[in-house]
Parts: structure tokens; C-alpha cells; sequence
């Protein structure tokens, strides 16, 4: 969405954003939270956010593994592999930063993630 020697927020990821903040009230009246994340330091993303009038959360990792633990950076050095691993497959990517997107459901005695939109057994 932003890598951290990004002058702005991607593009698609930014059309993307535009979109999503009429769907938050009601996503929250449902007990559900979401949290932008991007690898660009946070004064940086601060400021986009402010040029793009975005109301959500936004939050930097800057300085963090948080983003290569959801697969959604890529080395050089993967790059120049010409496949990635990401989205569970591996796959040709023309660029160093990805969309990722996890769920995360929350129950009393566990937390489970899915990324393919799955819900777990109850």
C-alpha cells in the first residue's frame, strides 16, 4: 500500500481506500475492526492519509517484520527468482510491495487467522 521509500500510497491500493470508508460504520456495527498497515514510516503515511481525506486506520510497521510475515514485501533477491511466494502460491509479481489482506476472528479461548476468507468451525 505505501513502501517506506514511496513518495505516495500506491494507486490501486489508494482507488481501493477511496472506497472502503462508507463501508466502516457498517462494518464496525458488526463488531468488526479494520487497520490499514504499511511499511512506509508513519509521518508518511500520516501525511497521504490526510492529503487523501481518510478517516480509518492506518498504521506504519516501519522498521518491522510484520509485512514479510503475511508475504507481502518481496527481496530483491525473491525478485530475481522471477517467482514469489504470495498468496499461497508461488507466482510472477512486478513489484517489491503486495496487497495483503487477513481476517482475523476472535472468539473467548482462541484467535484464528484466515486469509482465504474461510470461516473457522465453531
Amino acid at each position: 500500500m505505501f513502501g517506506p521509500d514511496w513518495k505516495e500510497g500506491c494507486p490501486s491500493c489508494s482507488f481501493v481506500s477511496d472506497h472502503i470508508e462508507g463501508a466502516l460504520p457498517h462494518v464496525a456495527a458488526r463488531d468488526v475492526a479494520v487497520v490499514m498497515v504499511s511499511r512506509a514510516p508513519l509521518a508518511k503515511v500520516e501525511a497521504f492519509k490526510k492529503r487523501m481525506g481518510w478517516q480509518f486506520k492506518w498504521v506504519s510497521s516501519y522498521g518491522s517484520d510484520f509485512n514479510a510475515d503475511f508475504h507481502v514485501p518481496f527481496t530483491k533477491d525473491e525478485l530475481a527468482q522471477g517467482k514469489v511466494n504470495y498468496n499461497y502460491t508461488m507466482q510472477e509479481f512486478p513489484s517489491a510491495e503486495a496487497p495483503g489482506l487477513s481476517v482475523f476472528y476472535k472468539d473467548t479461548k482462541w484467535l484464528a487467522r484466515t486469509e482465504k476468507f474461510e470461516l473457522p468451525d465453531i
